[in-house]
């Protein structure tokens, strides 16, 4: 399994570059990036940096780590010009992006910079157009697409990405719509959840798969959750009992060794680890170096 890292963006980017370069350094696999305008709050003053922009500047001073944005949203740019940011990007890391994508959800940040929100149904079925507009910019030499919402005419995309295919991956779980774009479109696929989720809507990615013959094993799964990981067993009772909202893994060493296993186990292939619950910095380092030493026994 892999193990990458997912840095909250409200930190500064020094903070955010000297994290990419320790999590290179103690053998992490990947780094991780939101691609939002705002917080998802009432309160939208927290400085909030742009993602593309972040990831050029890491990819650029970082060496090995696979990049990527967890997602970006369809609805912020036009396909063909998030595939040409990619790609771009691609040649700047010499090959080491993974293209997030997903249909958008966060009103917030639409709602203040004009952006047209429409409904779930629509934002799908754009999303669903944009996988395929990227993946023939990526492979064709002039692209031709006459969709309901996007338009290529003899288009180019120059210089292509130098992974072929660099990587496409969707993020959602929605199970009718989502998981089928996924089936039709994605190199690898992410969903926030506990094993038993993973287990249960990767084993629906594998039917949307199976009813248009594609091998289920060619998507790259990976998973986020919250950590919460300690030997104080009053802290780790506390988190245990706050009902907390989002997918989390929450335990001793041993005990989030054992969680790890079950992620294994339901197919997932990455874990991600958010820094969000991990505390200032001296703290946050702690944790994820006793996680990738003795939980990823790197």
């Amino acid at each position: 399994m892999k193990f990458s890292f997912w840095p909250n963006p409200a930190q500064s980017f020094n903070d955010v570059l000297a994290l990419a370069h320790h999590v290179e350094r103690t053998g992490w696999d990947g780094f991780w990036y939101a691609d939002h305008f705002m917080p998802n709050a009432e309160d939208t003053s927290t400085p909030w940096p742009e993602a593309w922009v972040t990831l050029s500047a890491i990819g650029a001073q970082v060496p090995r780590l696979q990049l990527g944005t967890l997602v970006a949203s369809n609805t912020y740019r036009h396909p063909a010009v998030l595939a040409k940011m990619a790609a771009t990007l691609d040649h700047i890391t010499a090959g080491r992006v993974t293209l997030g994508l997903g249909s958008g959800w966060q009103q917030n940040e639409h709602e203040q910079y004009g952006l047209e929100f429409y409904d779930v149904g629509e934002r799908l079925a754009r999303l669903d157009e944009a996988c395929a507009v990227i993946k023939m910019l990526f492979s064709e030499q002039q692209s031709n697409f006459d969709g309901k919402h996007y338009q290529l005419n003899n288009a180019s995309l120059e210089p292509k990405p130098v992974q072929q295919p660099l990587p496409l991956l969707i993020g959602g779980g929605g199970e009718k719509v989502t998981l089928k774009i996924t089936a039709k479109y994605a190199d690898a696929w992410n969903v926030w959840g506990d094993p038993s989720i993973l287990k249960a809507k990767g084993a629906i990615l594998d039917q949307h798969c199976q009813a248009i013959g594609r091998d289920p094993k060619t998507i790259h799964r990976t998973a986020v959750a919250l950590l919460f990981m300690s030997e104080d067993q009053g802290y780790l009772n506390k988190m245990r009992d706050a009902k907390l909202a989002q997918p989390h893994i929450i335990g001793t060493v041993a005990e989030v060794r054992e969680v790890v296993a079950q992620y294994a186990a339901a197919g997932v292939d990455e874990l991600i680890v958010p820094d969000f619950t991990l505390g200032a910095m001296d703290a946050k380092i702690a944790t994820l170096d006793t996680f990738i030493s003795q939980v990823a026994e790197r």
